[in-house]
């Protein structure tokens, strides 16, 4: 469980002070898929980096599962499991086995789990043929791969992914797909934010709709689409904007 209670994050840039986030406050239950929509520089990745811990905020607090993210940090990096769009934190010299091996040393994971967890998560992603090449030569697909699979190493309770399908090829995001519904049925909690609003509607439980630095709308899916008359959230989102909802 994720408990955002009136967050707001100040950055300062050139002397100026830039409010990306602005008393948010937004509640993630246990077993939810919950997706942040908003354009770019809404503040998705600003929250997501919070909750991760990555960010202190200036105000506010967070919690996740009864852990606060700025006294117990360590606590809470064994519990979740952070995707970041651009940034897969995968090192080049190495190969894709010897990274994912390394993090899962990090976890604490011992040889025979190690082995276990990236033989399954190698299948899963089709990643075998690989495995021993060095993640300098990747391309931006194959190293997004092996970046979920670093991500989910050591089996997670909470995990994060900000736009996590970028540089996939359609199948590979369907893979991503059935992921996430499989990680639904084994009960873990999952944020993540996407462009894609197909995927989020074919994902998510309920959604968090941002606009400059403001969660503006927060709620169940299915409620969205009966309140709206649509089940396009595109459609949806941007008439919100129009309409000046957001």
């Amino acid at each position: 469980m994720i408990e955002i209670k009136e967050v707001t994050k100040k950055f300062k840039d050139k002397k100026v002070h830039v409010t990306a986030l602005k008393h948010i406050s937004l509640t993630v239950e246990k077993g939810q898929v919950v997706g942040l929509l908003g354009e770019n520089g809404a503040g998705k990745t600003t929250l997501l980096r919070s909750i991760a811990t990555l960010l202190t905020p200036s105000e506010g607090s967070i919690t996740v599962d009864g852990f606060d993210t700025v006294k117990n940090t360590n606590d809470i990096k064994k519990k979740i499991g952070v995707l970041f769009g651009g940034e897969t934190g995968l090192y080049d010299r190495l190969t894709a086995k010897e990274n994912l091996e390394y993090f899962a040393t990090l976890y604490g994971l011992g040889k025979h789990e190690t082995k276990v967890r990236i033989n399954d998560l190698s299948k899963m992603f089709g990643m075998k043929d690989y495995l021993d090449r060095k993640v300098g030569g990747f391309s931006k697909g194959m190293r997004q791969k092996v970046a979920i699979a670093r991500t989910l190493i050591h089996d997670p309770s909470i995990i994060l992914f900000d736009e996590p399908t970028t540089g996939l090829d359609i199948t590979s995001s369907n893979v991503f797909r059935q992921l996430v519904h499989q990680l639904k049925q084994e009960d873990k909690t999952i944020v993540f934010s996407s462009h894609i609003m197909e995927e989020v509607s074919m994902l998510c439980d309920s959604v968090a709709m941002m606009h400059k630095g403001e969660v503006v709308y927060k709620g169940n899916l299915e409620e969205l689409y009966e309140e709206e008359g649509s089940r396009d959230l595109n459609y949806i989102f941007m008439s919100k904007l129009v309409r000046g909802d957001v």
